[in-house]
């Protein structure tokens, strides 16, 4: 019985030894883990930080350029119109052509004027024998005067049929021109070189010419050159004229100031024109000025009526900073950017906008220095405070905020 109870000890020593060393290692095991789980939490944020994109803003010596919208309108328009009333007789030209000034576009039934040509010669004929007529009969009373062997009456009224007798030529004459520019009249010829409309009135209608309700037979519009009309408000012309007195710009008015225009299916201002024409006063109604710019069409490529999207120079060289409109942010009125702040979180900064540079850059006024990093992408997924991973990149390369 003593050798059994000894026995049952020693195991049961031996099994509380055991356990308690189970127990040491549990709690050294957990320990370490708690230990490592804490030191590896930095490094496991450190992996979590968004990647984002940060380029610096472009700094470079510009110039500003503002932008209008404007019609194309013809250098020269004519309505033609008849200067005689008559039948049309003839259309002589292919609807849209080319017509050259002193082209024959339409021809009037010409009979009636030719006879009423050779009534007014006729008559001229006629006062011509009548200006003989008292010709003769004053030259034989003017040497009859001088000896008294006419009298007085009889002189002046042989002298009277005389004038009466010139008036008469004179005013024959006058018919006759008239009846001969009637005549020239029954053709309707083209007063400026261009392109011509469509006839409005088709042969053998009866039409009225020579008064300001004359039927309107066609139209021609002169395209090359052609002209740019566009609006600019009081603001920007008290700022060109400004830039001009200080020397920074020529004069609108005075200088052939290059203006530079494209289409509404063109990426780029591929046509050059000069100003030519400024107008003379602000439009109360709407508090503009009109201004005009000339450019040769040779190829006839534009035509009146047709928008376009005219560059004028809008300032003097100077240096400024740009970005990429995809990475400004709108907060009511505000207009802002994320930028790179210290270890690597992100900042706010409140921006003033400029308007956009040829190369498609916004200028940007005031808010930002040219060594501030700011963040083109991702932008919808950070906020104020954040800590990213910053990559460096630049406003060359494409970036989009929707990445």
């Amino acid at each position: 019985m003593k050798t059994f109870d000894l026995n049952t000890k020693k195991i049961a020593v031996n099994i509380l030894t055991v356990a308690g060393l189970l127990l040491l290692l549990f709690l050294i095991l957990s320990f370490t883990n708690e230990s490592t789980e804490e030191k590896s939490e930095p490094a496991v944020a450190a992996n979590q930080a968004m990647p984002v994109e940060v380029a610096t803003p472009v700094f470079g010596n510009i110039t500003e350029w503002d932008e209008y919208t404007g019609r194309f309108e013809a250098s020269n328009r004519v309505d033609v119109r008849a200067r005689v009333n008559g039948f049309l007789d003839r259309v002589n030209f292919t609807d849209g052509q080319h017509v050259k000034k002193g082209e024959v576009l339409f021809t009037l039934d010409d009979r009636p004027f030719k006879i009423a040509l050779s009534q007014a010669t006729a008559e001229y004929n006629q006062a011509l024998a009548s200006l003989k007529t008292a010709q003769d009969n004053y030259n034989r009373v003017e040497s009859l005067r001088e000896s008294g062997a006419l009298s007085i009456e009889e002189y002046d009224r042989r002298k009277q049929a005389l004038a009466f007798a010139q008036a008469s030529v004179a005013l024959s004459q006058s018919h006759v021109d008239k009846a001969k520019l009637d005549l020239q009249f029954t053709k309707v010829i083209a007063p400026i070189s261009g392109l011509v409309s469509r006839h409005m009135v088709n042969e053998g209608n009866l039409i009225d010419g020579g008064t300001s309700n004359a039927t309107l037979l066609t139209t021609i519009v002169a395209t090359s050159p052609i002209y740019f009309y566009f609006t600019g408000s009081e603001s920007d012309y008290l700022r060109y004229v400004r830039l001009a007195r200080s020397g920074e710009r020529g004069s609108m008015r005075t200088d052939t100031l290059p203006v530079f225009i494209k289409l509404q299916d063109e990426a780029d201002f591929l046509h050059e024109a000069k100003i030519d024409f400024v107008d003379n006063e602000i439009d109360n109604s709407t508090g503009t000025i009109e201004s005009r710019a000339i450019l040769e069409n040779k190829d006839q490529l534009l035509e009146p009526g047709m928008f376009g999207k005219a560059r004028l120079m809008g300032s003097a060289e100077h240096d400024a900073l740009m970005i990429s409109d995809d990475v400004i942010g709108t907060n009511q009125s505000l207009r802002f950017v994320y930028v790179l702040g210290k270890d690597n979180t992100v900042e706010v900064k409140n921006i003033t906008l400029g308007p956009l540079h040829t190369n498609g850059l916004r200028i940007i006024r005031d808010g930002l220095t040219k060594d501030d990093k700011l963040i083109v992408n991702n932008i919808q997924k950070i906020q104020s405070g954040m800590t990213i991973a910053p990559v460096e990149s630049s406003f060359t390369e494409e970036a989009s905020s929707e990445e």
